[in-house]
């Protein structure tokens, strides 16, 4: 939870890569040694990427993933070594709104598919940035640890909020009372993972569900993650009507247009993402 300082050496454009290729902007935890432990620099660059992404019409598709063996092992905790009672008053509740909440929302509020490689250990805040995902993929080897509870700590970075959507509340309070790590076939029999893949063939996964959805309607997939999303909040008129306004915003588009003629026409259809 505490703020942890800058990595000596190190530019946080180096410690979140990104590159953009085929329109699919991917994005890659640069802390290998530390398994992609998230300092406040690395998770608002991650933040201000995924902003840039839902922005630029030339994105289609998101994949995050980490270098080396592991995914993200929650935030970099190593700054921190105040007390409760040396804190200010509302000091932790501020920090965790601005911080780990902030860029869980980042991703849930993605205007573009955001696929998770999960490549290695996806633990705390790192389980949750996976979790938070429209797809998860991940390695064999991988692992999903709620560890809050080893620390004597409470979740943050939204876990509370997703894992009862995704698994139910049992499910949730189970890996959240007990800590114990979670293998990749296991996140997949719960609902946690899409697919499970073998370790030399994540990247190679990854890439081709993003170059398919990058090749989508893009604004209707914008529109489908935000009803489905909403709909786990909402009652059935309000998930009724908003469905129907996003049907009246998609009409608009030029995909829709070219989905219905190539439809009529029984040809395959050439989407632009607008």
């Amino acid at each position: 939870m505490p703020n942890s300082p800058r990595v000596p050496g190190s530019s946080v454009d180096s410690l979140v890569q990104q590159a953009t290729d085929n329109q699919v902007c991917r994005i890659t935890l640069n802390r290998p040694e530390a398994l992609n432990a998230i300092t406040p620099d690395q998770r608002d660059r991650i933040i201000q990427l995924l902003a840039d992404a839902s922005a630029d019409p030339g994105v289609r598709a998101v994949v995050l993933t980490g270098a080396g063996r592991g995914f993200c092992a929650g935030a970099d905790l190593r700054g921190g070594s105040a007390t409760a009672g040396e804190r200010v008053p509302g000091e932790v509740a501020r920090t965790i709104r601005l911080g780990a909440q902030r860029l869980i929302a980042a991703v849930l509020d993605c205007e573009k598919p955001v696929i998770a490689a999960v490549n290695g250990t996806a633990a705390g805040l790192g389980a949750h940035l996976a979790f938070a995902c429209d797809l998860v993929l991940a390695a064999e080897s991988a692992k999903f640890i709620e560890v809050f509870v080893r620390r004597g700590l409470v979740p943050d970075g939204g876990g509370a909020y997703l894992l009862p959507r995704l698994i139910g509340p049992q499910r949730a309070k189970e890996l959240m009372f007990f800590g114990d790590a979670l293998t990749a076939p296991d996140a997949e029999r719960l609902g946690l993972v899409n697919r499970v893949v073998p370790e030399g063939e994540l990247a190679k996964a990854a890439r081709e569900w993003a170059e398919r959805l990058a090749t989508g309607p893009t604004r209707a997939l914008a529109l489908t993650k935000q009803l489905v999303n909403a709909s786990l909040d909402t009652d059935r008129t309000t998930a009724f009507a908003a469905e129907a306004a996003a049907q009246e915003i998609n009409m608009t588009t030029e995909d829709a247009r070219e989905g219905v003629a190539s439809f009529v026409e029984r040809r395959s259809a050439e989407y632009k993402g607008r």
